[in-house]
Order: C-alpha cells, then sequence, then structure tokens
C-alpha cells in the first residue's frame, strides 16, 4: 500500500484488515491480517508499524499486543502485555516498544524507512536521541538506507548500547562501533543480507547442554583410527543423504567427489566463485545446466500438467540482486569469523539465507547443506576431521525439513508479483530484494540444532560403537579360526544380515570348512559384540 495519508475512513476503505484504532484511544479486535488473537487485543509495536503504515512485509513470526487483563499472555504467534504497557500511539512509541518488547525486525524496519519520510523519522527520534531504543532505531534507519538523517552525532560521553539485545535474540559476540550513535552494532550480518533468530526456550537448551563438547568427550575417548574409520563413513553417509534429498543417485566417485568437499568446508571464506566452484563439483553432467549466477528467474515447484503454467512453492530472488545479496552471505560470514556467534545459530542463517536467495540453475540444496558443513566447521564447532552428518538427519526427518523451508517460502509467495515467461519459467515483476535480505531464522535454527543434537546423541556414538564391537568381533574370530580380513568382513556381513546366525546356505557354501562348534562360537562371539552397540 502506498503510503500517501489517508483519512481513517479512507485507511478503513483500502484495507480490510485495517483495525478500528484511534491515535489515542485504542480497540480491542480479535484479528489482523488473518491471524487470530488469543484474546481481544489492541495493535502494537510491529504489528502496528505494519497496520498503520500499510507495510509490505510477510507477517513476523510472532507479533505483539496489549489485552484488556492484567496479565501477560504469550502463545507462538503472539505476546500480548497488560494495559499499562500501552505504547504512545506514535511511531516512536511503537518502535519503542518494539525493540524494547519484540527485539529488531529488520524487514519490518527497512519497510517503515522506505515508507516513512525522513522528517517523520528525525521527529521520532528526537523525542529521546539519547535514549537506548531510540539511538538503535537511528542507527538501524540510517544502517538500512544508507541516507544520513539530519541529526547530530552523540556526545562519546554516551556508554555504548549493543543493537542486538542477547536476552532477545543472537547477534555477535562483539562488534564494530558507531561513535555517531554510541552504539555497538552486533549485528551479524550487513544491509546486504542479515537474517536473524531470536532466543528461544528450545535454543537455550540445547546450547546448555554444550553440544561441540559432548562430540570431544566421544573423539576424545575413541582410538583415533576407529575415530578416523567413522568419520570417513559419517562422511559419505552424509554425502550420500544429501543427493537422496533431491532424490538424486549418485554414483559412487560422485558421492566421494562431493564427501571430499564436505571434508574441506571451513578452510576459507565464502565468496561468489568459491561457491560457484561447488556448482560444478556438484553437478555431475554440465551439459544441460548454465553454471554460475542465474541470468534468468527462478523458482522451485512444478508445472500445471495441462497448460504448463509454473506453480512455484518458492521464488528465487531475481537475477539482478544476486550480486548484492552474495555479497551478504560473503560479509556475513566474515563478520561471524571476525566477531564470534554461536555456530549453529549462525550456520542456520547463513545457510537458509543462501538457500532462501537460490542463485544458481541447480545445485542451490546441496550446497546451502554444505554451508552449514562450512559454519561449523570455521567456528570449530565439530572435534577436528570430524564432520557431522545433519544431511543424514535431515533425510530421517525429510517432512519437518521441508515444513521448516516452507515457514518462509510459502507466506512470501503473497509478496511476489511474476508472469510466466514463454519458456515456462517466471519473472518476477516487483523489487523483492529486501525479502531476502531479511528474515526470521528462528525456527530454521531450532531445526538444524535439533539434527546436531541427533547427530552428536546417536550418529557419532553409535557409529563409534559400531566399529569397536566389529573389531572385537574380527579379533575374536581369529582367536577362533585362521581367517583372512576379507572373509571375516564377508562373514559378518552375512550375521548381520540374518540376525546374527548363520543361514544354511552360508554354513553350506562360503563358510563350509567351519565346524558347528567354530559356528557356534562364532554366533556367540557376534552376540555380545552387538549387545555392546545395542543391537
Amino acid at each position: 500500500m502506498d503510503r500517501a495519508r489517508f483519512s481513517e475512513v479512507d485507511r478503513e476503505r483500502a484495507d480490510p484488515w485495517y483495525p478500528k484504532v484511534t491515535m489515542s484511544d485504542p480497540t480491542y479486535e480479535r484479528e489482523f491480517r488473518g491471524r487470530r488473537f488469543p484474546e481481544p487485543a489492541a495493535l502494537a509495536g510491529y504489528a502496528w508499524l505494519i497496520d498503520t503504515y500499510g507495510l509490505d512485509v510477510p507477517l513476523p513470526p510472532r507479533l505483539a499486543g496489549t489485552a484488556a487483563a492484567h496479565r501477560r499472555t504469550e502463545t507462538a504467534e503472539w505476546l500480548l502485555l497488560t494495559p499499562r504497557h500501552a505504547p504512545e500511539q506514535t511511531l516512536a512509541g511503537h518502535v519503542t516498544f518494539a525493540l524494547k518488547w519484540e527485539g529488531v525486525d529488520l524487514s519490518v524496519l527497512a519497510a517503515l524507512a522506505a515508507n516513512a519520510s525522513p522528517d517523520e523519522l528525525t521527529t521520532a527520534i528526537r523525542t529521546a536521541p539519547e535514549g537506548r531504543y531510540m539511538r538503535r532505531f537511528w542507527f538501524l534507519v540510517e544502517w538500512l538506507t544508507g541516507n544520513r538523517l539530519e541529526l547530530p552525532d552523540l556526545s562519546k560521553k554516551r556508554g555504548l548500547v549493543p543493537i542486538i539485545n542477547p536476552d532477545q535474540q543472537y547477534g555477535l559476540s562483539d562488534g564494530d562501533v558507531s561513535d555517531r550513535h554510541r552504539v555497538r552494532n552486533t549485528l551479524p550480518g550487513t544491509p546486504a543480507l542479515c537474517p536473524l533468530v531470536r532466543r528461544t526456550d528450545e535454543l537455550d537448551h540445547l546450547i546448555d547442554r554444550d553440544l561441540a563438547g559432548a562430540a570431544r568427550e566421544v573423539a576424545g575417548r575413541t582410538h583415533p583410527d576407529v575415530l578416523a574409520r567413522a568419520a570417513a563413513f559419517l562422511l559419505l553417509s552424509d554425502s550420500r543423504a544429501s543427493f537422496a534429498i533431491e532424490d538424486e543417485r549418485p554414483g559412487p566417485d560422485r558421492a566421494r567427489r562431493w564427501a571430499q568437499a564436505i571434508a574441506r568446508a571451513g578452510r576459507e571464506e565464502l565468496s561468489t566463485k568459491s561457491l560457484e566452484s561447488l556448482q560444478g563439483i556438484v553437478i555431475g553432467d554440465h551439459r544441460f545446466v548454465s553454471l554460475g549466477l542465474r541470468e534468468e528467474g527462478g523458482f522451485v515447484g512444478r508445472h500445471d500438467r495441462h497448460t504448463r503454467e509454473p506453480l512455484p512453492e518458492h521464488i528465487s530472488a531475481r537475477p539482478g540482486d544476486l550480486p548484492s545479496l552474495m555479497g551478504g552471505i560473503k560479509a556475513f560470514d566474515e563478520r561471524v569469523r571476525r566477531y564470534g556467534m554461536e555456530p549453529v545459530v549462525a550456520a542456520a542463517s547463513l545457510a537458509f539465507g543462501f538457500v532462501y536467495v537460490h542463485p544458481f540453475e541447480d545445485g542451490n540444496g546441496r550446497i546451502h547443506r554444505w554451508i552449514i558443513h562450512h559454519a561449523l566447521a570455521a567456528t570449530q564447532f565439530a572435534p577436528e576431521n570430524v564432520v557431522f552428518p545433519v544431511s543424514s538427519a535431515m533425510l530421517r526427518h525429510i517432512d519437518a525439513y521441508r515444513s521448516v523451508l516452507e515457514s518462509y517460502s510459502k507466506p512470501l509467495l503473497d509478496h511476489i508479483e511474476w508472469k510466466t515467461t514463454p519458456d515456462g519459467n517466471i519473472e518476477v515483476l516487483n523489487d523483492t530484494a529486501r525479502f531476502y535480505r531479511y528474515f526470521d531464522a528462528t525456527a530454521h535454527a531450532e531445526f538444524l540444532y535439533r539434527c546436531v543434537e541427533e547427530t552428536t546423541d546417536h550418529d557419532l556414538p553409535e557409529e563409534v560403537a559400531y566399529l569397536e564391537a566389529y573389531d572385537r568381533f574380527t579379533s575374536g574370530v581369529q582367536q577362533i579360526v585362521d581367517m583372512p580380513e576379507r572373509t571375516v568382513d564377508q562373514l559378518h556381513r552375512f550375521l548381520r544380515q540374518n540376525e546374527g546366525r548363520l543361514s544354511k546356505r552360508a554354513r553350506t557354501k562360503e563358510f563350509k570348512p567351519l565346524s558347528d562348534e567354530e559356528v557356534t562360537a562364532v554366533e556367540e562371539l557376534y552376540d555380545e559384540a552387538m549387545q555392546a552397540v545395542g543391537e
């Protein structure tokens, strides 16, 4: 909606979702743009800004308001505070409420900065230019727009305020200082790309578990040879799973080459050039794929079988915006390396930011999962030379993975205007760059952390335990009968396939030389070894 100054009657006619509020007397409504309140409430903070300024943004996962009851109500979608928390019905009042209670939402603030006039923004900041909330708002407006408002610099005697409140969201551990605003910029990204993650009970619990420490403990008590074999298996398993997520069945050589690329993750900084090189590895046959950044539109989905019209489930960033967005991915990676950040949160923000941009014609999904490995390795989260097989966990929970991807891409479709091209592709008609620059990655971080938890609790220790049991079995077999290593492995495989017992066929063919007593001893040895693994 255009930021014209409507009368109240005109505004209500233009937007059927516009709640009947006045600047001095908020009224209680039951829903906002299709999202129902848990109880009648008045909009506050970002919801009020979206509504009052007619901002074209996907609704944030969680919004805020004030209710009539003198109690705080929280749901996944709403934070409702009491009447005494109701802000002054002004731009400054609701920006202050938003930053105090909801944290930083760059998507809404970027749209606001583009819709409100510089005079309006300056007037709001002048209500409390030295206050912690208006200082942050002032910095964010200038950071997002690149334009300097007509306001004097603050005195250097003022203490520094972090842009990201660590009690609300995950930001950098440190950051560069803006003396003009007397703030420390702890935003993990730049205006080119900066997803943010809210603090939640689930994330706090997972972070408190110190999964990196748990993985290092497993590695530390494991014989180096066993750990190396476990790491090799998990690496190849992740490579195959990453292809399987895309419904591909690569040959052994292609899977190994991609596993080698994963093993090198984190050793150098991200760049468009390095990611293009990865695309060349992941695409087996280049004859039908244009490598490098897309020069046309792109979407994920299918075509109507009758009309051949595109049926997009996700629409990629416009080709003209790709250089800037890819520069944002590079800058995000550099800032996290320089200033430090919670590793899994950083990995989720960076990787899902990339996959929503979808810069390449093909290979985006596998490179997106490679970026997770890159971020975890670059922050030394994983034990040295060990790759968390997160793709394997994602494959096991593929429906949850797809749901997380759709949690942002699906509502985004309502804000993208496009048309079909003659070749069945799509062309985006409106400016969509900010939709890919800024989004709430909380659900993405929670999902990735659950995958890392499963890897730490199960995949890594279970593979180590399996190999240790295998070694005990092979050593024990050699005490029973002298047998080549290749034949011992075949014996183990036959027992595993037949629930610990040699089949009649195996006893009469491959292992006919074994006596009944030796077969019984081998089977008992296998049972003991597998009990240690829990099988």
